[in-house]
């Protein structure tokens, strides 16, 4: 399972404000280029995003399952990303000082991507994740930032 911790200068509710906006997936999400449509129940346990992957003219239409929302601490979501398969990501927050940190935790569950050894998908998806906490960074500390709360 890879693992990324990100400390951001903004309150867990700023990132759960993301996080809650479904529209705002793909600014945060690296690979998911575009949204096509969010549940009117996101992001409450069962609802779905419905989101693409990849570059045009090569995109991919899935979904994104929420299986936990329990704000400002905890979200679960089963992530497809169909032909690799699909992952379990688990977003965990906490205060700390006067922000808060963020941990990431990604995990292959169904599909070819969890056929393949950790130690050969945990460094990607270790490098990607990184770039995904930096933009939910970007996000979450603007939106505090210029009071977009």
């Amino acid at each position: 399972m890879s693992r990324n911790v990100r400390a951001l200068k903004c309150s867990p509710d700023a990132v759960f404000e993301v996080l809650a906006d479904g529209w705002l997936y793909p600014g945060w999400v690296v690979g998911a280029s575009r949204m096509r449509n969010v549940d009117s129940s996101w992001p409450a346990p069962g609802s779905e995003l419905h989101h693409s992957v990849g570059v045009w003219p090569a995109l991919i239409d899935d979904d994104t399952v929420s299986l936990e929302w329990n704000p400002p601490r905890r979200a679960v979501v089963r992530a497809k990303g169909w032909p690799i398969g699909e992952a379990r990501v688990t977003i965990d927050v906490r205060s700390h000082g006067d922000g808060c940190l963020v941990r990431i935790q990604e995990e292959p569950v169904e599909g070819p991507g969890s056929w393949i050894p950790r130690f050969l998908t945990d460094p990607m998806l270790y490098v990607r994740n990184r770039e995904t906490l930096h933009r939910l960074a970007y996000l979450a500390e603007g939106r505090e930032e210029n009071g977009d709360r």
